[in-house]
């Protein structure tokens, strides 16, 4: 019950002591936070055996303007403690013929929201940090392991010292033991949120390493211990992550990077294209 309580306690920003018809709220929440996130006023207080102005003083006691804004705030909480199970559980009530809208809807409401939270002043932060290291250190573990990938591959086309930490080939420590104050950790997760990952960027910052997060918002345990952290949306439909836009962040990233050094870039990108049609990397573009 503790445990449940650090998440009313969070919510509370009044840090009022609750009467008991708010105790009762403050219990079926914490207990059934994964139901409750989505309720109405009216469905809420019905499921407490309350009335719904009941609900919506409690919500006023919490600090916030109205019941709508409680919710949110508790959605943004909730997001961190869902277990992969009520994650799918979130899904089962979706008509198969909507699967795929649902599912492309969902990315491009990620999409919208991300441009209308990200900070631009941090992005260009990001951008200059990078710009600045000697070796570029990029690490995303579990789900985030394809976005470290894809980031690592076209950075490899940018600069000369780039370290993809792929999960699995040697201890995550190891692959950053050399890091300095000359370097840049860049620290990719979302909920639920890779221990590791954390573990790894305090320790990049105790190096003396400039710390680059990207992750899912201010609540994200991600920004105590980055010098910068850029945020993307993440809302699912599923137990399956949507990273359609942590995948667009990073697309930004590189081309804001691309073009700070264009003309390395050019020749870089020439010489490549020699090496490739010398070695048929590629399919020819000229018709058999």
């Amino acid at each position: 019950m503790q445990e449940s309580f650090d998440l009313i306690g969070k919510l509370n920003l009044n840090g009022k002591k609750l009467s008991k018809s708010h105790r009762k709220i403050a219990e079926y929440i914490s207990d059934h936070y994964d139901k409750a996130v989505y309720m109405t006023a009216v469905s809420l207080g019905q499921a407490v055996e309350v009335s719904e102005s009941t609900v919506v003083r409690f919500a006023a006691a919490m600090g916030y303007e109205g019941y709508p804004q409680m919710q949110k705030a508790l959605q943004e909480l909730v997001r961190h403690h869902l277990t992969a199970e009520q994650r799918f559980e979130m899904s089962e009530n979706i008509d198969q013929r909507d699967v795929l809208s649902t599912v492309l809807k969902t990315d491009m409401q990620n999409i919208r929201n991300t441009i209308h939270m990200i900070d631009q002043n941090a992005f260009s932060e990001a951008v200059s940090r990078l710009l600045a290291a000697r070796t570029i250190y990029i690490l995303g573990l579990r789900s985030a392991a394809p976005l470290a990938q894809f980031f690592g591959y076209y950075l490899h086309f940018i600069f000369s010292n780039v370290i993809i930490i792929a999960e699995g080939s040697t201890d995550v420590f190891e692959s950053i033991s050399r890091i300095t104050d000359e370097d840049v950790l860049v620290g990719i997760s979302f909920p639920r949120y890779s221990t590791r990952t954390l573990e790894a960027m305090y320790f990049a910052k105790s190096a003396g390493a400039q710390v680059v997060g990207i992750s899912d918002g201010e609540m994200s345990p991600l920004f105590g211990v980055s010098n910068v952290c850029l945020s993307a949306r993440t809302d699912m439909a599923s137990f399956v992550d949507s990273l359609a836009a942590p995948l667009s962040l990073i697309n930004a990233l590189l081309v804001a990077l691309a073009l700070q050094r264009k003309d390395e870039l050019n020749e870089h990108l020439k010489r490549l294209e020699e090496i490739w049609d010398a070695y048929s990397v590629y399919i020819s573009k000229e018709p058999q």
